[in-house]
């Protein structure tokens, strides 16, 4: 994913492009907390409520279209009352993406408890059926779970620059040790035979298990954010995610079964396997890739356990 910007390194034209677009100056008023990325500013639009602005990098040629690509899916969940601020604005100078959207008055989740869980389980409901950009991220999950390109499968899919570059560096990970070696090749196996997945129907938001993302007042959810990688596939990945998050917490057992509930009967056993796999294969890259040599054994057990439980439910 894209780091963020900081308030204080905001360039100029950004700010200009930003007031511009809205038709009113722009103060900054401070650096918010949350978020997976960081970068996302507290405003002031003259005469109107106050926003958040979040600036990223440019990152590659088609990083203004996947930022309006997000925006369409905002706006086509916010019509189906999915908790996702509205997008007021978004635009690009040369060196950067920007997007601005409402601000909402609640902090972001320091963990996720049961209760905000089961909540954003009933949220995930919302996204069934509503899948409306070409982003498949439940073909994505298969390519990576399996380590097949969707040529073989007989499918001819456009993939994202991100999602390509991340495979790549999945199908390095085993290089690294001989006990993430061992893991990958079991992961590769429980999903050596499993089809490429029907077509997608949900809306994915693809990153709801990250606390920061989660808005919360008096207890209740009240917004999701960071919705720049939504996508289309099975609501189903949102709750694999969610079922990696209760691994850390003993308390969390119970709504993690009621997780693995729902997500078999949603897409049964491979289809279940091919999430798993894949979102294990991905919280492996994030330490690898960063060098956080202290987490990686955590994760590979994580996984293990993680994969045990999936093959008891078989």
């Amino acid at each position: 994913m894209n780091q963020g910007t900081h308030p204080e390194e905001l360039p100029a034209e950004v700010l200009d492009d930003v007031a511009r677009s809205v038709g009113a100056e722009v103060t900054l008023l401070g650096r918010l907390t949350g978020g997976v990325n960081g970068g996302a500013t507290r405003v002031q639009l003259a005469g109107r409520a106050d926003a958040v602005l979040k600036v990223v990098p440019r990152a590659h040629p088609d990083h203004l279209d996947e930022t309006l690509r997000a925006q369409r899916v905002v706006e086509h969940m916010r019509r189906r009352g999915y908790p996702t601020p509205a997008w007021l604005a978004v635009g690009a100078t040369a060196t950067h993406v920007w997007h601005l959207m409402d601000f909402v008055d609640a902090a972001p989740a320091s963990e996720l408890n049961a209760c905000l869980i089961e909540q954003l389980m009933e949220i995930i409901e919302l996204q069934a059926g509503q899948a409306s950009e070409p982003y498949d991220h439940w073909s994505y999950a298969w390519r990576v779970a399996t380590g097949r390109d969707s040529a073989v499968a007989g499918q001819v899919l456009d993939e994202a620059l991100e999602h390509s570059l991340l495979r790549q560096s999945i199908a390095r990970l085993s290089g690294y040790s001989s006990a993430v070696s061992a893991l990958v090749e079991r992961l590769r196996l429980v999903c050596a035979d499993i089809p490429p997945p029907p077509d997608a129907p949900d809306m994915v938001h693809a990153d709801l298990a990250t606390p920061g993302n989660i808005l919360v007042r008096d207890g209740a959810v009240v917004a999701v954010v960071d919705i720049g990688n939504a996508g289309s596939g099975t609501r189903a990945i949102d709750l694999a995610t969610l079922v990696w998050y209760t691994f850390q917490d003993p308390l969390l057992d119970d709504v993690r079964r009621r997780l693995w509930t729902k997500i078999l009967d949603l897409v049964g056993w491979e289809g279940a396997a091919v999430l798993t796999a894949a979102h294990i294969l991905h919280m492996l890259e994030i330490p690898v890739r960063d060098r956080r040599h202290d987490v990686v054994p955590g994760v590979v057990e994580r996984g293990h356990r993680a994969l045990d439980e999936l093959n008891s439910l078989r």
